[in-house]
């Protein structure tokens, strides 16, 4: 990631900037709230890989750092969405927003968000640029009713979890390395294999983020172990592992999952290890970066692709 980070960190403080002077509002907790959730920090995936892919392309387009800081909006905006609807009350470390300034409030200023990313994509004057973004915002926004229906559901298939994860993460990822080639004037064919590297490494980076509920550093992470099956969340870790349970531990995962409890989540994450099930899971995020880093072979070699190689191998590796 610091290889990645440096390549373009010239590009994230111009984004920054934009990020900043975009934020005004003559309602002082519009920007008070969404000032507390950026200062929060985080990867920033979505503009890196935008700005890379640019890099990658050879595209220095003015308007590469305005959709940076769109694609940042609209993930942001999920967040507050997203914390409101789960109920969470800490992210990298801290009280959410919802927990800091109450629901409406968050829900209110993830509606300003939107509503300030869609203003900002108007500037690119392309209407390509515009139906990427508002597919994409679409498409989350099924994914998000999608999982809020598959809560509790523990007969839920490994092809309906990762039906969600590709609307709910992976698609901005996705649109944010279309928007590059959208920028470059790249090609039909190098606009789909960056569309693909992101849905790609979009989906093996929520697929460890799920790993990472149940074997993950709680200090690093910033949140507790079992957020997501206090939420009624099935990931593919639970879903694996019931499938290889015997019937009393797939009992006990069974009855987890329809009453959101965490009583007994240290037996849990016993049998999700013991039954290889976040083995199995790492395996299929594996494959999700192979094939994102497959889809770089139609890239020019640069310095910026190799990043991007480095950046889907390196999600591997996540602790945090």
């Amino acid at each position: 990631m610091s290889d990645a980070m440096n390549l373009v960190a010239q590009d994230m403080r111009g984004m920054d900037a934009v990020i900043e002077r975009r934020l005004s509002s003559d309602v002082p907790l519009v920007g008070q709230i969404s000032r507390y959730i950026v200062a929060a920090g985080g990867k920033r995936l979505r503009p890196v890989l935008l700005l890379l892919m640019c890099g990658a392309l050879d595209c220095r387009s003015e308007q590469r750092l305005n959709l940076a800081a769109v694609v940042e909006f609209i993930h942001t905006a999920t967040l507050l969405h997203d914390d409101v609807v789960d109920e969470s009350t800490l992210r990298r470390g801290r009280a959410t927003a919802n927990e800091a300034f109450g629901n409406p409030a968050s829900v209110l200023v993830g509606d300003f968000l939107y509503s300030r990313a869609f203003q900002m994509m108007l500037e690119a004057q392309d209407m390509h640029v515009m139906e990427v973004l508002a597919e994409a915002t679409n498409v989350i926004a099924e994914g998000e009713v999608q999982q809020l229906m598959n809560m509790h559901d523990a007969s839920l298939s490994e092809e309906n979890y990762l039906s969600v994860i590709r609307s709910k993460t992976a698609k901005l990822f996705e649109a944010s390395a279309r928007l590059a080639a959208l920028l470059a004037k790249s090609e039909p064919s190098i606009e789909a294999a960056c569309a693909d590297y992101g849905q790609a490494l979009g989906t093996a980076f929520q697929v460890i983020d799920d790993v990472l509920d149940y074997d993950g550093d709680v200090a690093e992470m910033g949140k507790n172990l079992g957020d997501d099956l206090r939420e009624g969340k099935v990931t593919l870790p639970l879903i694996i592992a019931m499938q290889k349970a015997n019937p009393a531990q797939r009992a006990v995962i069974q009855t987890a999952i329809e009453g959101g409890g965490v009583e007994r989540m240290g037996e849990i994450i016993a049998i999700v290890q013991d039954t290889g099930a976040l083995a199995a899971t790492r395996t299929r995020a594996a494959q999700e970066a192979q094939r994102a880093i497959d889809a770089l072979s139609a890239l020019p070699t640069s310095l910026y692709k190799e990043a991007l190689h480095g950046l889907a191998a390196q999600l591997l590796e996540r602790r945090a």
